[in-house]
């Protein structure tokens, strides 16, 4: 295995990271992320929060596995953009607002690049 082979699936691993604990927290405080979406103006919150709970989850498999990454990084990457939109633009959420962006930085490095060739995708990473 070399060095570029095992830091793509760390980067990958380190991107989903986040994504499943965001997924768990809204799973174990359902009713606190309904509200705090519901106080952003969000119409249709539980719904909503659901729809999360399943992208950031099923996005985050996907990068774990290296199977249809593109699209789960692709899926990730749209509804990091839209949080962001929605809850980090105020001047208190600053930093916030660039770890998001560092995230789709990471996010974008794997639409670009595929998984690597530690993924179920393989070296070709076009599955």
């Amino acid at each position: 295995m070399k060095t570029d082979e095992a830091l793509s699936l760390v980067g990958r691993l380190f991107l989903a990271i986040i994504f499943l604990a965001a997924a768990f927290g809204k799973i174990t405080n359902f009713d606190g992320t309904v509200q705090y979406m519901e106080a952003h103006g969000m119409p249709a919150a539980s719904l909503l929060c659901v729809a999360a709970i399943i992208i950031e989850g099923l996005g985050s498999i996907s990068l774990i596995l290296g199977y249809r990454s593109r699209w789960g990084a692709s899926a990730l990457s749209i509804f990091l953009i839209a949080a962001t939109w929605v809850f980090h633009t105020a001047p208190d959420q600053r930093i916030q607002l660039l770890k998001n962006l560092s995230i789709l930085g990471g996010l974008l490095n794997v639409i670009a690049l595929g998984p690597g060739p530690i993924s179920l995708e393989g070296p070709g990473g076009r599955a």
